[in-house]
């Protein structure tokens, strides 16, 4: 079951969602729940030509497409099993070039109970890397992901595995975490169960009014044939494919204010997170090496959202990219994606959303985003319905 870390400030600035009792424990009797997800987009460039210079692009980075469209649906069950486990199984249902694509986001079971602290997750789950990646994109407080997380993971990082969750007996809430998963999906695609994630995450109050959490990470994976390229969702399936060793580090930090931890009428969040991705290795096409490769991205995004009354908030976003590549065959770079092109990648992001209840929530959203030379003036909205059980989002 979702869980709140135990800062008692932080506790009160759950994001927005329908705060319900944990599940019952019977597995004939599953709570249910839909997310309903819709948007409106409108470009100043063709969507179908996003590129990000100096990244590989794969699973489902990209803006998205024009006019109006399913978003990222779910729907979502989990119980209890018995008093050792628990179940979650979340179904996405989103729309591309038209057609309607089902896929198994999540599914894994949790044990319960070991004590001591320990928890551990088995099956299909997003990795507990970073801030941002294990939060659902209807729990986000901007329409997109940061470009470092398109750039990097392909918008989110999950594979199929275990992982491993240890909360220590300290004043201060204080987790380590370790994860060893199948490595099949991007931007591992292909380890065999050579990639891994570490992640340790420290936070607390200061006050009754202020709460905080910072995290550092790494993901490592042994890469054999990552595809990938420079446009959005069909990039995975063109350029030359990359096969060697690939390794990320990360810093996250969030600090959160509401008036004496109450967070109803005003609160306020403010959230960075950086990462780094350093990789070495070949690149083939058609089963022939094509050149050799050296590579660092970088990236990172800020971001604050204030609630200014009750249900409504506005936040502002900065994103920026770093790319240095290098590698023997200049003409396999560029078609992978990887050659930086002399450009910075950046974007800066204003929303304004209300929320009628803890369980809709109408976004309107506007993106200067600089991903390639020329600007693309990008305006969202978004609706966001919770329907049936969903249980309190973390910190």
């Amino acid at each position: 079951m979702f869980r709140v870390q135990p800062l008692a400030a932080a506790a009160a600035i759950a994001l927005p969602c329908a705060a319900v009792a944990a599940p019952e424990t019977d597995p004939f009797n599953p709570a249910l729940g839909v997310i309903l997800d819709g948007r409106y987009a409108d470009f100043d460039r063709d969507p179908e030509a996003y590129e990000l210079p100096g990244f590989m692009l794969g699973g489902e980075a990209g803006p998205g497409e024009s006019g109006f469209a399913l978003g990222h649906t779910e729907l979502i069950a989990d119980a209890n099993v018995d008093d050792l486990f628990y179940g979650r199984l979340t179904v996405a249902v989103h729309e591309h070039d038209g057609e309607t694509e089902v896929e198994t986001e999540e599914a894994y079971g949790e044990t319960l109970g070991l004590g001591h602290g320990l928890t551990a997750r088995f099956g299909r789950f997003f990795s507990g890397i970073g801030y941002l990646n294990d939060r659902h994109p209807h729990a986000w407080d901007f329409v997109d992901a940061p470009l470092v997380y398109r750039g990097l993971f392909g918008d989110q990082l999950r594979d199929d595995g275990v992982q491993v969750r240890w909360v220590a007996p300290t004043p201060v809430f204080l987790q380590f975490g370790a994860e060893l998963t199948q490595g099949d999906r991007f931007p591992a695609a292909g380890g065999d169960a050579d990639a891994a994630a570490a992640f340790v995450k420290v936070g607390g109050d200061v006050g009754i009014s202020h709460s905080w959490q910072a995290g550092l990470s790494w993901w490592g994976a042994d890469v054999a044939g990552r595809e990938g390229g420079g446009h959005g969702h069909d990039a995975a399936h063109h350029g030359p494919a990359f096969t060697g060793d690939s390794e990320v580090a990360g810093v996250d930090f969030v600090w959160k204010w509401a008036p004496r931890g109450n967070p109803a009428r005003r609160n306020f969040k403010l959230q960075f997170e950086w990462f780094q991705r350093d990789e070495d290795g070949t690149l083939s096409e058609n089963g022939s090496v094509v050149g050799s490769y050296d590579g660092t991205q970088s990236g990172w995004y800020a971001q604050a959202v204030y609630q200014f009354r009750r249900g409504w908030r506005v936040g502002l976003r900065y994103d920026r990219l770093h790319a240095d590549n290098s590698g023997t065959n200049a003409e396999a770079l560029a078609e992978a994606g990887l050659d930086e092109e002399g450009h910075t990648p950046e974007r800066a992001s204003v929303m304004v959303d209300y929320a009628r209840s803890e369980t809709s929530r109408l976004r309107l959203q506007y993106n200067q985003d600089r991903s390639y030379p020329e600007t693309d003036r990008q305006v969202l909205v978004q609706y966001v319905l919770s329907l049936g059980a969903h249980g309190a989002h973390r910190f």
